[in-house]
């Protein structure tokens, strides 16, 4: 038994592939590989960097989005295949390095016929996946499927990263129709394609004959019979004031008739209501009756894509910066896990403290900045002060002189 199990494993591995990968680290070869798409004559270019942070400078480069409020449309071509039978895992990294407020940073899986110098917004994909950040309200990562020619947006919320480094992004999509989301390789969602998407009609729906008895009361509680509305509970909300008295200037002819303002009543209780008692005819809250839905047939094959063939980046971005790398589709989970934690867990770490680093130089240089402006401030304070101490002195040294000058003349006149 130990060694049929040894032979499985060896035989999943030998089995396992990797349909595309892509880690541009053949400098501008990659333009041989990704074929803009032509159907717009004012998309978006794309240029190859690692950022302005990174953890290996020659690893870490993969494409960027390099122009504001720009669409941008690009994409890959590989061997086709099925992902009938077995897993497929989609995967790739995103770095929002510009801060993004409003734009995309998902990606595309397109069937092999796909046209890619039109491929454009409305062009049939099979799968869409990946971040998408617009505002505060929008911060979500896509998982779209295309069944029978409709594209299924997923029931949950899936929140996304939004800080400026790297992360990983994988959608793992099985057989046995359960899919998983994973970002920096930790599992942020799972569950069944059948009950988190809208592919098929329910399974159970409402009776369309059944109707709640006319007899059925459902109300838990009722108003007393019993109980009657106190004899002085009446009250007007509001009484005249008082207190108020006609102003003694009030001209009936031109004002007319005086009446006193309003005040609300000290006496006035509200509107009455009897209390409430245990209703005793109370059959509880009628459910609906449900039967199978004559629409609903099961599908196992929700998951299965026949001719997957093209990795496209369909997007638009407001402020640009995007980097996208380290592309892969396998249908091997672990091996997709360990080719994330060789890529993206290998730079991460050092990608944090070189963006921690210029975050630390930035904020000290605005500190001292700032300080400077503060001395200059200071500095021009103490010259207006100077200024000031002056015109004041010779606003006393010119009273003193006038003082003087009219005690001269005093003295004149009493000589």
């Amino acid at each position: 038994m130990q060694v049929l199990g040894v032979v499985a494993v060896i035989l999943a591995v030998v089995n396992a592939k990797v349909y595309f990968r892509e880690e541009f680290v053949d400098g501008d070869e990659w333009r041989s590989r990704w074929v803009n798409s032509k159907h717009k004559s004012d998309y978006g270019e794309w240029k190859l960097t690692a950022g302005n942070f990174y953890g290996d400078a020659e690893n870490d480069k993969g494409l960027q989005t390099s122009q504001d409020a720009r669409f941008y449309a690009a994409s890959a071509r590989f061997e086709p295949f099925s992902n009938e039978g077995k897993s497929l895992v989609v995967q790739f990294t995103v770095k929002h390095e510009q801060k993004i407020d409003c734009g995309g940073g998902y990606v595309k899986v397109f069937p092999a016929d796909l046209e890619q110098t039109d491929m454009h917004g409305d062009s049939t994909y099979y799968i869409m996946f990946g971040p998408d950040i617009c505002g505060y309200s929008t911060k979500k990562v896509h998982v779209i499927f295309n069944y029978k020619g409709k594209n299924h947006l997923i029931k949950k919320e899936v929140k996304c990263k939004d800080d400026e480094l790297t992360h990983l992004y994988t959608l793992i999509l099985n057989p046995d129709q359960t899919y998983e989301v994973k970002i920096d390789n930790e599992k942020v969602e799972s569950g069944s394609l059948e009950e988190d998407w809208d592919f098929l009609p329910p399974k159970k729906i409402k009776d369309p004959e059944a109707k709640k008895p006319e007899d059925w009361d459902d109300r838990a509680k009722i108003d007393d019979p019993e109980d009657a509305m106190p004899e002085d509970w009446e009250k007007p909300e509001n009484i005249p004031d008082p207190d108020a008295k006609k102003p003694e200037d009030w001209d009936e002819d031109m004002d007319g008739e005086w009446e006193p303002p309003m005040i609300p009543n000290p006496e006035y209780k509200g509107e009455w209501k009897p209390k409430q008692i245990d209703n005793p005819d109370y059959k509880g809250a009628w459910v609906h009756p449900e039967i199978d839905n004559p629409e609903y047939s099961a599908d196992s094959n929700i998951y299965k894509f026949d001719n997957i063939g093209v990795l496209g980046l369909d997007l638009w971005q407001v402020k640009s910066g995007t980097i996208f790398d380290n592309f892969l589709i396998s249908d091997d989970v672990k091996e997709a896990e360990d080719i994330g934690n060789e890529t993206w867990g290998v730079t991460k770490e050092p990608e944090r403290k070189m963006k921690q680093e210029q975050d630390d130089l930035k904020q000290k240089e605005e500190q001292e900045k700032n300080k400077e402006q503060d001395t200059e401030a200071e500095a021009d304070d103490d010259e207006n002060e100077d200024v000031k101490e002056e015109e004041d002195m010779k606003d006393e040294l010119e009273e003193a002189l006038s003082e003087m000058e009219d005690e001269e003349a005093k003295l004149k006149d009493e000589l």
